[in-house]
């Protein structure tokens, strides 16, 4: 499997703390969730890998669960417990940031019906190094783990299939996943013609 050192760009991590309008780390349920996540882990390695896997296994991926409601900053995917992948990668990157620990956004664009799809994760700095991790949610053909070692994302890209691994490590969502939850009251509805399809 590629490592992250192979695909990721270098980002200075104190550019990846701050909150942003999507990313609101300072939300009282963002902050309340981040504290006790860390006091159950401690060490900043610990609740980097308890956070993942409360996003992973606890927000439900809107499509898995056919869940039609548009969830987009943090605390709104916190307060539904439902989001897209860039919507649980939001809110995992709060709880980070909350905590002190580097997160950034990362996109992929992968194979999707007949053309492509793109697709949202995180990339945590830690031990000297960004990781990516991918909080999607684990279904059958899925299982995406913490890991500082060799990648374990939900899926890996076939370039031959026009998929792309970008490198960039993002402060904020892109645009075009913005434009696109914001345009639409049915997030069902994106699956079918709406989703965005690079960066």
């Amino acid at each position: 499997m590629p490592t992250t050192d192979s695909v990721l760009e270098t980002a200075p991590p104190e550019s990846h703390l701050a909150g942003n309008e999507f990313i609101d780390v300072d939300d009282r349920s963002v902050r309340a969730l981040a504290l006790t996540l860390r006091r159950s882990a401690g060490s900043d390695l610990s609740f980097a890998k308890a956070a993942f896997e409360w996003v992973r296994d606890e927000v439900g991926h809107s499509y898995d669960v056919r869940h039609p409601r548009v969830t987009l900053a943090a605390s709104e995917v916190l307060a539904q417990r439902v989001g897209l992948c860039y919507a649980k990668s939001h809110l995992l990157a709060a709880l980070l940031r909350s905590e002190g620990v580097p997160t950034g956004l990362c996109y992929q664009r992968l194979a999707h019906g007949d053309g492509h799809v793109l697709h949202g994760l995180v990339a945590v700095h830690l031990n000297g190094a960004w990781h990516r991790q991918d909080p999607r949610g684990n279904k059958d053909g899925v299982d995406a783990q913490f890991s500082l070692g060799s990648e374990q994302l939900a899926w890996r890209v076939v370039p031959s299939l026009g998929e792309v691994d970008y490198p960039g490590i993002f402060a904020s969502p892109a645009p075009c996943v913005v434009e696109a939850l914001r345009g639409t009251d049915d997030v069902l509805s994106l699956y079918d013609a709406g989703l965005p399809t690079s960066l």
